[in-house]
């Protein structure tokens, strides 16, 4: 059972720069397509943006687009989500999640798919 850590996060002033990182543990992401989502205080989690795990097709958020960049690395089992010219919107709990799938370009975008998930990372920005 793969188990997935995020890090990265922090405070950061708006216009600012973070990038988190998402750490497997206990099996491979290889065959996993794998994905952001956030929980901002008093709304419901939502995706930020995903990416398969063969030819790195990704998908993202309109609220994200052009901002945000997924990256992986199946060999070293990590992921990683850089957020550039952040705003004081894009603060919550930011998750990693992951699931198994077959088809390598597949990305997948609705929570409920998602088996694995990550204990989440604070990103707060301040205007």
């Amino acid at each position: 059972q793969v188990q997935l850590v995020e890090s990265g996060g922090g405070v950061v002033q708006a216009g600012g720069s973070l990038r988190l990182s998402c750490a497997a543990s206990g099996g491979t992401i290889r065959e996993h397509a794998m994905g952001w989502f956030r929980q901002a205080p008093g709304k419901e989690r939502e995706f930020v943006g995903g990416i398969s795990w063969g030819a790195y097709r990704t998908n993202y958020a309109d609220s994200v687009k052009g901002r945000f960049t997924i990256s992986r690395d199946n060999y070293k089992n990590t992921v990683h989500l850089q957020m550039n010219s952040l705003k004081p919107e894009d603060t919550a709990v930011y998750y990693c999640a992951g699931i198994r799938v077959g088809d390598s370009s597949v990305v997948v975008t609705w929570e409920y798919m998602y088996g694995t998930w990550g204990q989440g990372t604070q990103v707060t920005v301040s205007s």
